[in-house]
């Protein structure tokens, strides 16, 4: 019988899988920039707290990426998980943002 409380499986498959990709790049992208750059407007303890959070971020993901595959995309994600992956996104994006502009003028 259909549970309505119960999402479309093949919802996880179609619009979770890609956005796990897509913080695995970012993720990725802003790890080499935290690792490599020294950036003038973070104190070193802001840009170490920045890349803790982005590893620890991207460890999630795998994890949850390898949740997937292990049970046939049939494991989802709480929703304010999500919303805490895309805010270290969004913090990363500004940074980054700043960066180029700086190194630009």
């Amino acid at each position: 019988m259909f549970n309505p409380n119960i999402p479309d499986p093949n919802i996880f498959k179609t619009v979770l899988e890609p956005l796990l990709e897509d913080f695995q790049y970012w993720f990725s992208r802003s790890r080499k920039l935290l690792e490599a750059e020294s950036i003038s407007f973070l104190s070193e303890a802001e840009q170490t707290e920045l890349l803790q959070r982005v590893v620890s971020a991207q460890q999630a993901v795998s994890v949850t990426q390898a949740l997937m595959k292990a049970t046939d995309g049939q494991a989802g994600v709480d929703s304010s998980i999500l919303v805490t992956w895309h805010k270290v996104v969004t913090d990363c994006w500004q940074v980054s943002l700043k960066l180029r502009s700086q190194q630009s003028s």
